[in-house]
């Protein structure tokens, strides 16, 4: 499944086509396609490698980051 923000342009919302993908399929400008429009919500996780990797990097600067999102 392809993931694509919308945009406005003009008075319209648009999503485009990626151009792999256009090519992968043989879409052209002027081509009749279908579309399923649905609204996705994506949820990042994190590696346990990364997990860890944060929590020690926040255990040892974790005030520094705070004063950061303060300024």
């Amino acid at each position: 499944m392809i993931t694509q923000r919308v945009r406005k342009v003009g008075n319209s919302l648009v999503v485009t086509i990626p151009k792999e993908e256009a090519e992968r399929l043989d879409i052209g400008e002027g081509d009749l396609v279908g579309l399923e429009v649905r609204k996705v919500r994506i949820t990042p996780t994190m590696s346990p490698e990364v997990r860890a990797a944060f929590e020690q990097s926040w255990e040892r600067y974790g005030d520094d980051y705070r004063f950061l999102a303060e300024h």
